[in-house]
């Protein structure tokens, strides 16, 4: 996902808790059914993988075990972080502060330009672990002084189980839970996660099947059926492009998608367009040009998108946000720092604009 940063579990906050001998990271998966002998059928994501005795999801973390559906990564992160909230990137949720991210292997998608691909692209038992339970994971992150802990690196919905628990102790313990995610999830799942949730941040790789198809192994309709449910759910929404020169850089694809998201879910949704670097399969093109991602935010703009957003783009104005009333600067950033920030009770100071947001 773009704009994640990798940490091997343990790494910046201190060695993970050593298991416990009688805990496991296989637990029984939820969202699944049996649809003949032995053979099951996922529920979890709009892929709804078949699997017979042995076999493995597309996302490769679970598994059918004599007739069983079994997720293979409960208390299994990879990746643990202390990261600004702004790194996700959320911007209209608690500006400035901290959120302790995790991740486990695996993915539903597959990407070519993945940023992530060394832990998304794996199985789980290609990279070490230990147990880290849900209750533990809401102790490190007030530990490290976080507000928030976010689901995120690789795709938070193959580790639905294990997030759904976490996010109950983390909310249990005074915290907020942010989910970055590819928005592949089947609706009921994500009815049952929305009560424990802050924000989520969707990463809308274009607003093409073509694109989806040729570089994603995905669809592109299940992800804006997931952004309709969110605001119908009235979950704070976010939304990320990855703009790849020559591959979905389109404008007149970008004012599509930007005319859909305000029509279907509000001119008030954060759309950040992000400038894409070299990565995984797709190292041939070169960085986002800094006039693209100008020129798609000119372009939402112009169909009504109040909050548009430059990233991976430090110093420009792209990063601050701006009241959509009287244009008085709200929030300046630099990269993922808070240089200042005037927001009071969730209004513009100047004018009294209500600003929509998470912000106390």
């Amino acid at each position: 996902m773009a704009g994640a940063g990798m940490a091997a579990a343990g790494s910046a906050l201190g060695a993970a808790p050593a298991a416990d001998p009688h805990d496991t990271f296989v637990r029984e998966a939820l969202y699944w059914h049996a649809t003949g002998p032995q053979i099951v059928e996922c529920d979890l994501c709009p892929i709804h993988c078949t699997a017979e005795p042995g076999e493995r999801g597309e996302c490769g973390v679970r598994e059918n075990r004599n007739g069983e559906y079994v997720t293979l990564v409960y208390g299994r992160p990879v990746s643990m972080n202390s990261d600004p909230i702004e790194k996700k990137p959320l911007f209209h949720v608690y500006p400035g502060s901290r959120s302790f991210s995790i991740a486990t292997a695996g993915c539903n998608i597959h990407c070519t330009f993945c940023q992530n691909w060394d832990i998304s692209q794996k199985r789980p038992e290609e990279i070490p672990a230990r147990y880290v339970s849900p209750a533990m994971i809401a102790r490190l992150a007030r530990r490290a002084h976080c507000r928030t802990v976010a689901y995120t690196y690789s795709e938070p919905t193959i580790f639905f189980e294990y997030m759904l628990d976490c996010a109950k102790a983390v909310k249990d313990a005074g915290l907020g839970n942010v989910v970055v995610s590819n928005g592949y999830i089947g609706a009921k799942p994500l009815k049952q996660l929305a009560p424990y949730l802050t924000a989520m941040k969707v990463d809308l790789k274009a607003f093409s099947q073509a694109f989806y198809g040729d570089h994603c192994e995905g669809k592109l309709q299940p992800v804006l059926n997931t952004l309709k449910l969110l605001t119908e759910l009235e979950v704070w929404t976010e939304i990320v492009v990855l703009l790849i020169p020559t591959l979905n850089d389109n404008m007149d694809e970008i004012k599509r998608m930007a005319a859909w998201i305000a029509r279907e879910l509000g001119p008030n949704v954060p759309l950040f367009f992000t400038r894409f670097h070299p990565a995984y399969k797709i190292r041939h093109l070169p960085r986002t040009p800094a006039r693209t991602i100008q020129l798609a935010g000119e372009t939402a703009r112009a169909e009504g998108l109040n909050f548009v957003y430059a990233g991976n783009m430090p110093g420009t104005r792209g990063e601050n946000t701006t009241c959509p009333a009287c244009k008085a600067p709200l929030v300046e950033r630099y990269g993922h720092v808070v240089r200042s920030q005037t927001i009071q009770n969730g209004a513009c100071p100047k004018c009294g604009q209500t600003i929509p947001g998470v912000w106390v």
